[in-house]
């Protein structure tokens, strides 16, 4: 046989109807806190690492300001959300720089206190259950006509992200312009 050939089994296969989660997606801008073994901290936005001097909406500079308290509380690892509010994308209706961070990943951090830490939470969970298109346009229905989960008062929300549990893969849904390509849709 030849040396160069080698055997590449097929992927296995996920089934569709198991169950998903819908969280609320937030327009702001993609960040993670990273916690170092030794507990160190440090912040990242979607393509690069950042500092207080080299920021991305004031999001390191809130990470540095909140370092001991987030290694505590996150654990080593790269803890991925959205750093959103005054100035970043839609704003939500924060005002005088109020911003949040919300962490993506509701199941791992469904237990964790977030009150030593000002501005940061979870992405909402809309519906924990089995996979339906219907739960889907459901909850699109809910924010276009209700406003965010996130931000209550706030009338223009994106749309939602689905977590397919059985995949490991997440989907997103805007409220506007979701069946057009994402240079015809704008930056969603």
């Amino acid at each position: 046989m030849n040396d160069q050939i080698e055997f590449q089994p097929w992927p296995k296969i996920a089934r569709l109807n198991r169950d998903i989660t819908i969280t609320e997606k937030i327009d702001g801008t993609n960040a993670a806190v990273i916690v170092g073994e030794d507990l160190t901290v440090a912040a990242q936005s979607r393509k690069r690492l950042i500092t207080p001097d080299d920021d991305n909406f004031g999001f390191a500079r809130w990470v540095y300001e909140n370092g001991e308290a987030l290694a505590s509380l996150l654990g080593p690892g790269r803890h991925f959300g959205e750093w959103w509010g005054s100035g970043i994308q839609r704003g939500y209706g924060l005002t005088k720089g109020e911003k949040r961070f919300s962490l993506f990943n509701t199941a791992r951090y469904a237990d964790a206190d977030f009150s030593e830490v000002a501005g940061m939470g979870l992405v909402p969970v809309l519906y924990q259950g089995a996979f339906s298109q219907h739960a889907v346009e459901d909850q699109i229905d809910r924010l276009d006509q209700l406003g965010s989960v996130a931000a209550p008062g706030f009338f223009d929300p994106e749309g939602v992200i689905v977590f397919h549990s059985a995949a490991q893969q997440m989907f997103k849904v805007t409220i506007k312009g979701d069946e057009a390509p994402k240079s015809l849709a704008g930056a969603a």
